[in-house]
């Protein structure tokens, strides 16, 4: 009998023995990554402030952790600081409250006018991904890997910056000028206190990695779209926030 408790607490020693070293051997990196992203705001509803959006250029970089869960999947969150938004340059709306003073007492003045400058809005965020990724190996020393998973992001600042003077008009023809003179549009605006200060959605991306040292680097294309209006009043609009991104990082194996 002792010699079988003794066989016992042996088996039991080794089992508990094996549980970390299986833990031990599932991969665990953490890394850097930095690049470029290309975003864009989405016109999401049908005042013409949302629209005639094209894309800009910003940073994203960051940090993140990825732990590898099974042979082929992974799991990664990120840290990153991002920019999204969008510019125009040409004709567009802009709200009719500035220029109240200039119409009769119980007269409704139209919602818009109509100007011709440039403009662009800059939202500055700091983002937080959790991506499920799975990898296929190309060879002996490459591997694809797939990644996709929602996101939160908070927005830090954000700002419009203008140029420009012109004529306003009652018209996005610009067929019936509003009498005041040729406005001066250049300037730079604070508008965080106009924007939601939380966003979400979904981010996702293609990469090709290496192995390099004790870790790999890689090369990820992708992109995310935020699936919250951005705005807080419904006289700027309603746009949704989108980007696509080319990141270069690496990845240092920790265990």
């Amino acid at each position: 009998m002792g010699y079988m408790r003794s066989l016992a607490l042996a088996v039991l020693l080794c089992s508990g023995m094996a549980i970390p070293r299986a833990y031990a051997q599932k991969p665990f990196y953490l890394g850097v990554e930095g690049g470029v992203g290309i975003p864009n705001l989405t016109a999401g509803g049908s005042s013409p402030v949302s629209k005639g959006y094209s894309s800009i250029l910003g940073p994203d970089f960051g940090v993140f952790a990825e732990y590898g869960w099974k042979k082929r999947w992974s799991l990664r969150a990120e840290l990153s600081f991002v920019t999204e938004g969008g510019k125009k340059n040409g004709v567009q709306a802009i709200p009719t409250a500035p220029f109240a003073a200039y119409f009769p007492q119980g007269y409704t003045p139209p919602e818009y006018f109509y100007a011709t400058f440039y403009s662009k809005a800059r939202l500055n965020y700091l983002q937080l991904p959790l991506l499920a990724k799975y990898k296929m190996p190309l060879g002996a020393h490459w591997t694809l890997s797939v990644n996709l998973g929602p996101y939160v992001a908070y927005l830090l600042n954000a700002k419009t910056i203008t140029k420009d003077s012109s004529m306003i008009y009652y018209d996005p023809q610009e067929q019936q000028p509003f009498p005041v003179g040729k406005q001066d549009f250049s300037g730079t605006e604070d508008i965080t206190d106009q924007i939601h200060r939380f966003n979400c959605g979904f981010q996702g991306g293609i990469a090709i990695e290496h192995p390099c040292g004790h870790g790999y680097l890689f090369l990820n294309a992708g992109g995310s779209y935020g699936v919250i209006n951005i705005q807080r009043y419904a006289e700027d609009g309603k746009n949704n926030t989108g980007s696509a991104t080319a990141v270069i990082g690496y990845a240092l194996r920790i265990r």
